[in-house]
């Protein structure tokens, strides 16, 4: 491990967050001083952020922590060209109505991990649209693509990797690192920004705008990216089979939040503990070394706390408590997630597999509903279900006045009454 003199660099380093850096020594000497500007870009895809952006967000929260000032950076500007790293077809064109609905549905996320304000260490955000939207094209060919190299564009991967594939790179996705570029120099102009974070994906965009700001003059700036992370299994972090883990409420519950970390492998707890909570090292580590059964409960540890940091400290305790009335005393606990029904659909009838695919989405469709009641992972009210031809009526209601689903062990919707 390096030794670094800064709080910063010494604090990412031990909790994981380091995958590459440009000019370690440098970055570590501004950090020491409290002198690190540094920003993430957020592009304004989908309304809310997901625990795939999580990292990054935490590597912010820990530059505020240790004196420096972090910028969140919306992609109001950049979301209309769209980033074409790690994928395989072009993003979808969104309108400028949307992107601007994404934006600001997104925006509240940011106060969780960090503190806005007008003082030194103070976090601000701000929108790329604001410079992006105003370029002339042909002053911008003149005074940015003039630095920009095609032959060292088409070894990016965020290129290389698509027409390696075959798959077509439209000229609009194209252009998107020299837009990137170019906010790495305006924000260095107006905030004197000096690095920019990200995932090991954008080493290549990052770099090319360290590279731009030494070309148009800027103050040295620097790039620091964090491992793209998967689990121990291989999965991609924050996709589930039920479709992504996004950080607003609205869109995942609080208690569906704390069920995705609780159901982290045993091999990634202290990785997933250093990385997503603000526990002490030292306490992660005597929690990473629990055994068997005991590392449910740092699981249960990890689950409380990153609901706590995304929900709130109360939101995450009810969390914990509805999870341990459900599971371990088998009872119904009323904060499960639910879905209500009017009592005319009910009292028609409602048929099994409708109801955990349609109703609740429990399952994806009615065939793996069948599949499901064939291995009995189905249960209505805690009883299996043997019957795919079932149908529920007010008669299954409990004495709660709600039906509970359950999909193996740990996934519960409950229906109720409108």
């Amino acid at each position: 491990m390096t030794a670094f003199k800064s709080d910063f660099m010494n604090v990412l380093q031990s909790r994981g967050f380091i995958h590459q850096i440009s000019d370690p020594d440098s970055l570590d000497a501004l950090a020491a001083k409290g002198e690190v500007v540094a920003y993430v870009g957020y592009d304004c895809t989908a309304p809310s952020l997901h625990v795939g952006h999580l990292l990054s967000i935490m590597m912010l929260h820990w530059l505020q922590a240790t004196g420096n000032k972090p910028i969140a950076l919306m992609g109001g500007g950049t979301t209309r060209v769209g980033d074409p790293s790690g994928r395989d077809e072009t993003r979808k064109i969104l309108s400028y109505e949307q992107i601007d609905a994404n934006k600001e549905s997104i925006k509240g996320t940011f106060s969780k991990f960090i503190t806005f304000g007008d003082g030194h260490s103070d976090a601000l955000m701000a929108d790329n649209a604001e410079w992006l939207t105003k370029l002339n094209y042909i002053e911008m060919l003149r005074e940015i693509g003039r630095h920009f190299s095609i032959n060292r564009m088409l070894t990016m991967d965020s290129v290389k990797l698509r027409l390696d594939r075959e798959q077509e790179l439209s000229f609009i996705e194209f252009n998107y690192m020299i837009l990137q570029s170019y906010d790495f120099v305006e924000l260095a102009r107006r905030y004197k920004c000096n690095l920019q974070m990200g995932g090991s994906d954008q080493w290549g965009n990052i770099v090319t705008g360290v590279d731009l700001g030494r070309r148009m003059g800027t103050h040295q700036l620097h790039a620091l990216t964090c491992p793209l992370l998967t689990t121990a299994s291989g999965a991609k972090m924050g996709k589930t089979a039920a479709g992504a883990v996004w950080l607003n409420g609205d869109m995942l519950s609080p208690y569906d939040y704390w069920q995705y970390w609780r159901n982290t492998e045993d091999a990634d707890v202290g990785r997933f503990l250093k990385l997503f909570t603000l526990l002490p090292i030292d306490e992660i580590e005597r929690l990473a070394k629990l055994q068997g059964a005991e590392i449910n409960d740092a699981k249960k540890i990890l689950a409380t706390e990153a609901t706590a940091l995304m929900h709130g400290r109360d939101a995450a305790e009810k969390a914990e408590a509805t999870a341990r009335t459900t599971f371990e005393q088998g009872g119904t606990a009323q904060d499960l997630p639910s879905v209500e029904i009017a009592r005319a659909e009910l009292d028609a009838g409602i048929g099994v597999l409708a109801a955990f695919a349609e109703k609740t989405g429990l399952v994806a469709s009615n065939g793996e509903a069948r599949r499901q009641i064939k291995a009995g992972g189905l249960k209505v009210n805690d009883a299996p279900v043997t019957d795919e031809k079932m149908t529920l009526t007010t008669t299954d209601l409990s004495a709660d006045g709600v039906i509970k689903l359950s999909m193996g062990k740990k996934k519960h919707v409950l229906l109720r009454l409108a």
